[in-house]
């Protein structure tokens, strides 16, 4: 068994991991525990800035930083290899994780119970996410899609409030479900090439005789993913896992584990089901829009600030498929726009969203409570706190100079050539988008101020750091956002350019 490659994505996949074990098996005292967290998932954020700044966007390798171990599961004629690398789809989305990460441990410096066991599972959860990212053996993927139920299920069910058994074992359910499509579209593929390796599989299916119609596996695929964004009607687990999860949860959930699906649309369902995609294209514009215009209605009538974020985050997935519908323009380009602009989404969305949870769970734990006609006033208290959640709602309706601005933009410039009348009706999205995020600002952090609220403290040096650094993502992505789309473009270019056979 010969392993491959420099090591370095392999040490960024693992380093929590093994991070996991320490704590678990070392390590007693609580306050050692979280700043052996912090120490790991600082590193990870500094390997994953050293990688995405070495990147070489004009490389003709489709994928770099790749290690392998050939025969890692092998009995007879089937094997399964230990194969990561990365590319310029894959690499923003690492990079978000380890942001997201760094803010998860500042957002859990307050957690008390079970502290050990709590930043365990926090950093199997990166492990998890970071080998989704990075694998390229369909097995490796799944093992890892997988993988991430776990951490998910204890975080939610044992540090969650209200109804958190019901909303970890509905997540778990749902997501479960999903897989079981992906798991028989898996094996159907490998029946069909005799691999498992997606560096090889785009040119093996377009000459391959399939075991069963590439519609079919194309849609068993299409529904795995579309749980995980999550499409409606498969999108109900969402706020109820928000609503009951802890602060850092929320963040790792919408800002990292939604775009998962996202990810799997375009790494394996546009990839490897090319004339499907194409064919049923019509589909991905219709279920945006439906995302787009149903979660902001429904988002309009949460008076809880969690379940109003939770539902902004179905309506703005919306747009990612929106996105990814230019896949039908016979137009190259246009497809190379859309794409880019639906992989953009789904990383803007991660920092702004993960900021936004991060405010509201720092104001659930001044206030206690997430009501938002008890509340009012607040920037009186919290003028910091008020500032990033108003950049963040900002960015979250597409202003311009944010992040939120470019992925909405490049979404609607493709997706008009191919879907006009879908585009116009996902367009008016962004009106709806700007009624519930002004009113919330405005119901909750001016006018006058509730009296229980007078003593209220600001936000600590821990909290601030995290705010800083999402704040920070979103204006720089904004101002000069080449610096993430011209990697999205890079990985998008190799895509939809792989050659027939």
């Amino acid at each position: 068994m010969d392993f491959n490659g420099s090591g370095l994505l392999t040490l960024l996949i693992f380093l929590p991991l093994l991070g996991a074990v320490i704590i678990s098996s070392i390590i007693r005292k609580d306050n050692i525990v979280r700043y052996f967290a912090l120490s790991i998932v600082t590193i990870e954020l500094i390997i994953s800035l050293f990688i995405f700044f070495s990147f070489d966007k004009n490389s003709t390798q489709k994928f770099q930083l790749i290690d392998s171990i050939n025969n890692w599961i092998s009995v007879n004629s089937f094997n399964v290899q230990y194969l990561v690398g990365i590319d310029g789809l894959s690499l923003p989305l690492l990079l978000l994780c380890s942001i997201l990460m760094f803010v998860a441990v500042l957002a859990s410096w307050s957690i008390s119970s079970r502290v050990s066991e709590y930043f365990t599972w926090l950093l199997v959860l990166q492990t998890a996410v970071l080998g989704v990212f990075c694998s390229l053996d369909l097995i490796m993927f799944f093992l890892f899609w997988e993988l991430e139920l776990v951490p998910m299920f204890f975080l939610i069910s044992i540090w969650g409030a209200g109804r958190k058994e019901y909303s970890a074992m509905k997540f778990l359910l749902y997501t479960l479900f999903g897989s079981a499509f992906l798991l028989i579209g898996i094996l159907a593929i490998y029946f069909s090439t005799d691999t498992f390796d997606m560096t090889v599989l785009p040119t093996l299916m377009k000459s391959s005789i399939l075991i069963l119609p590439s519609t079919l596996i194309f849609f068993m695929f299409l529904l795995g993913f579309s749980i995980k964004l999550p499409v409606f009607p498969f999108h109900t687990w969402l706020p109820d896992a928000h609503t009951d999860a802890p602060t850092a949860v929320s963040v790792i959930l919408a800002g990292v584990l939604l775009k998962m699906g996202g990810y799997g649309i375009i790494r394996i369902v546009i990839t490897l089901f090319e004339e499907p995609s194409i064919a049923f294209a019509y589909i991905f514009a219709l279920l945006g829009v439906v995302n787009i215009i149903y979660g902001a209605l429904i988002t309009i009538q949460q008076k809880d600030l969690k379940r109003l974020i939770a539902y902004s985050s179905i309506s703005h997935m919306g747009y990612v498929l929106l996105g990814i519908s230019s896949i039908a323009a016979t137009n190259t380009d246009q497809v190379l726009l859309g794409l880019t602009g639906a992989s953009m989404q789904m990383f803007t969305h991660g920092t702004i969203t993960g900021l936004l949870f991060l405010c509201v769970g720092i104001l659930y734990d001044k206030t206690h409570t997430r009501y938002i006609p008890d509340l009012g006033g607040l920037s009186q208290k919290m003028p910091l706190l008020t500032i990033a959640i108003i950049v963040g709602g900002l960015a979250s309706l597409g202003l311009p100079s944010t992040s939120g601005f470019i992925s909405e933009l490049l979404i609607f410039l493709s997706a008009f050539n191919v879907f006009p009348i879908y585009t116009i009706i996902g367009v008016s999205g962004i009106v709806l988008t700007a009624g519930y995020i002004l009113w919330m600002i405005q119901r909750t952090f001016f006018g006058p101020i509730n009296q229980r609220f007078e003593t209220l403290s600001g936000v600590n040096s821990l909290q601030a750091l995290a705010m800083y650094l999402l704040v920070l993502s979103i204006l720089i992505v904004g101002i000069y956002p080449n610096i993430i789309t011209s990697v999205f473009e890079s990985g998008i270019s190799n895509i939809i350019s792989i050659p027939s056979s």
